[in-house]
């Protein structure tokens, strides 16, 4: 097969005039991050956000410009919406603009348009929940903490496979786009296929259907993106994946409260959350901003989970409190929110996780894998049968 270069890909998007159909997208600068790998050549088109939504057409027009060129198997067109202030000027003599401070090969099938932060009615100051369903799916849970470093992503693969020890069908969506961990905690490699169009075919591990970014670019690779650019993605996993019929689909959500975290909030029908914690006080005053977060876009919080909440001594049996102890479950008492479980911190979690094979399959009969799937048979019980609370309204605030 004849080797394709960047210069063959200009060549033809200069062809494609530009939204002010005068000069062409490379002479505006708008082409940027030409990845040109096994037949597929992957790029970015960078358009003002007003007009995002507009520009789908100047998207399909650079993918069939490039497409022509003999050799080529795929064509994968991204459409980021950096703010106009932060576009960069069109580069002399027609040559590409650079420096725009994304480095990384952007996935198959993203990105195209995100609705701004905050979503409809963030400028009114009251974050809006939009709960369109998702196909074929019943129940989405989110695991969330308000930090990093507390276990939630162990949390939420184990869970989902207690989820799927119970009986029902699951699937586990890595919403960590800064640093997906799915592929490793799963021991699953290789890319998604397409399901036809724009539709990807998950992934699937230990009887899981799972989709994660790492599964669509380098395990050390960067993600050097902008908001818009997080949001959309994390939207296209969510809806543009073939999960089929699941009973419950796990979502591991990123640390924090950010863009990222308030858009998977206000745009996914969540039936509730799940809040994992340590002990220590520093953990559960970030675990209180994620509470707040999901009681301010109306999503259940379904009950804490305390993650390293001890550890027994493998010689001696002796029981240590290493981190503290009870934290959790008094802040979920304070809340009237359900406690859900203390798992303790065990040398066999980090090894069957690095390992990729979770506890709760590599070691069926271990004490782990009873709580997780006590915790899981506590949370199918709530969004099942309806008895998801909202917790205690936060007090306000009184200036006299």
């Amino acid at each position: 097969m004849t080797d394709i270069t960047k210069d063959q890909v200009l060549a033809q998007l200069a062809k494609v005039r530009g939204p002010d159909l005068s000069s062409n997208i490379v002479a505006l600068g708008l082409v940027s991050e030409i990845v040109i790998r096994d037949g597929t050549v992957t790029f970015a088109l960078t358009v003002d956000p007003a007009r995002a939504r507009e520009m789908e057409a100047l998207r399909q027009a650079a993918e069939k410009a490039v497409s022509q060129i003999a050799g080529i198997q795929q064509v994968r067109v991204v459409l980021t919406a950096d703010a106009p202030s932060e576009r960069a000027k069109p580069a002399p003599n027609g040559a590409p603009a650079a420096g725009r401070g994304r480095t990384v090969t952007p996935p198959p099938s993203m990105i195209r348009s995100a609705p701004p932060p905050g979503g409809p009615g963030a400028a009114s100051g009251r974050p809006v929940r939009q709960t369109g369903a998702v196909p074929g799916i019943r129940h989405i849970i989110a695991v969330a903490s308000g930090k990093g470093g507390v276990g939630k992503s162990t949390t939420a693969v184990n869970l989902a496979l207690a989820l799927l020890c119970n009986g029902l069908k699951v699937g586990l969506l890595d919403a960590d786009i800064y640093g997906p961990s799915m592929p490793r905690l799963l021991g699953v490699t290789g890319k998604p296929r397409s399901a036809g169009g724009r539709t990807l075919l998950p992934m699937e591990g230990h009887g899981l259907k799972v989709m994660s970014m790492g599964f669509l670019v380098e395990e050390d690779t960067a993600m050097i993106w902008r908001g818009p650019m997080v949001m959309s993605a994390l939207t296209q996993m969510l809806r543009e994946v073939a999960w089929g019929e699941l009973d419950v689909l796990v979502v591991d959500m990123p640390p924090g409260t950010g863009d990222a975290q308030l858009t998977m909030a206000q745009q996914v029908p969540l039936s509730g959350a799940v809040i994992v914690s340590t002990p220590q006080d520093l953990a559960l005053i970030d675990a209180r901003k994620g509470l707040n977060m999901f009681k301010k876009v109306d999503v259940p919080v379904l009950g804490i989970i305390e993650n390293m909440s001890y550890f027994i001594c493998p010689k001696c049996g002796e029981r240590s409190e290493i981190f503290g102890h009870g934290g959790a479950r008094a802040e979920a008492q304070r809340l009237g929110l359900p406690f859900l479980g203390e798992v303790p911190l065990d040398i066999i979690m980090r090894e069957r996780s690095d390992a990729g094979q979770p506890v709760v399959v590599s070691e069926p009969d271990s004490v782990h894998s009873a709580i997780f799937r006590e915790i899981a048979r506590d949370v199918w019980g709530q969004i099942s049968e309806g008895r998801a609370v909202q917790g205690r309204k936060a007090p306000r605030i009184v200036i006299e």
